[in-house]
């Protein structure tokens, strides 16, 4: 998995590798970007699926990385990892409903994302899986719950599990029936459209954000006042879907109240990241240019601060 995953998936994997008697310390492989680079290369993540893939069992990747905003070539990795006889899945809390997903066709085995994010759910509403049909009948351990029972005896109460078939059955407990009905309004307007449709926007939007940023705030700065913001999120189209990450010529805290200051927005990730995605569903390029016209000020007043030691 990338060294820099989200949390959840860390703890979840580090305490089932601790349920299995091992240390994490020895059985996880975590990859960092090369010297002096943001994001992981696809070859690199393949060769060392190669290199090690023998020993591995799981192969666990985020679908985009949610703090570089990189989209992973699932189809890469996924064919690279069963090649080796792994298991391959991925996380896609902040690919789902931003990048189109083709997972049956990729051949991944698994995957589970929120729906809180760009499906517009809300925090704490509920979560997707999927799993390849290939392993809907099987005989793995699993935490058995009353909301997997086979929905027509589930009412039963005999204490008998009748398992639902395929994903139905790792289910363990009710959704929370306001937020899906939430969850319900966004996915009918999403079906009023397509993710390709949705993601040729998303694209349009942070390459007019790109460009915006790179004429006014290049980096290396081209400026008098020594102001910058760095992408880092590859340039290439195919490595990402509707979020920039960006760091700054300030500490990132200081942009934050400024951008605050100014009802703007966004998003902090520690260590230095301010995290932008102008959604393609309700997000215009007019508050794109809106958005450049705020951040060039905030960072303006941001270096004030700094060298005023305010």
């Amino acid at each position: 998995m990338e060294a820099k995953a989200f949390p959840s998936d860390h703890y979840m994997v580090e305490s089932q590798l601790r349920y299995h008697g091992y240390d994490p310390k020895d059985a996880m492989i975590c990859m960092e970007p090369r010297q002096g680079e943001k994001t992981l290369r696809t070859q690199d993540i393949v060769d060392r699926i190669e290199k090690e893939g023998d020993s591995i069992a799981l192969v666990f990747f985020s679908g985009v990385q949610y703090y570089t905003g990189q989209l992973f070539d699932m189809a890469a990795i996924t064919q690279a990892g069963h090649k080796k006889g792994c298991i391959v899945g991925f996380d896609l809390a902040h690919a789902v409903g931003n990048v189109p997903l083709h997972l049956h066709a990729w051949d991944v085995d698994f995957a589970a994302w929120c729906t809180y994010k760009y499906l517009n759910g809300g925090a704490g509403c509920i979560a997707g899986i999927y799993i390849h049909k290939r392993f809907h009948e099987n005989e793995r351990p699993m935490w058995h719950g009353w909301w997997g029972h086979e929905a027509g005896t589930r009412f039963v109460m005999d204490n008998k599990m009748v398992l639902s078939s395929g994903p139905k059955g790792y289910r363990v407990s009710n959704p929370s029936g306001v937020q899906s009905a939430c969850l319900l309004a966004s996915l009918k307007v999403f079906a009023e459209t397509s993710m390709s449709e949705i993601h040729t926007k998303a694209l349009l939007l942070t390459a007019y954000l790109e460009a915006l940023i790179a004429l006014h705030l290049p980096y290396p700065s081209q400026r008098d006042d020594g102001i910058y913001v760095k992408i880092i999120t590859p340039s290439d189209v195919a490595q990402r879907g509707a979020q920039l990450s960006l760091s700054f010529s300030v500490p990132t805290h200081k942009m934050m109240v400024e951008l605050q200051r100014r009802g703007v927005v966004c998003d902090e990730r520690e260590p230095d990241v301010i995290r932008v995605a102008p959604a393609p569903l309700y997000n215009s390029f007019r508050d794109v240019h809106m958005f450049v016209d705020l951040l060039e000020d905030s960072l303006k007043a941001a270096h004030y601060t700094v060298d005023n030691n305010l």
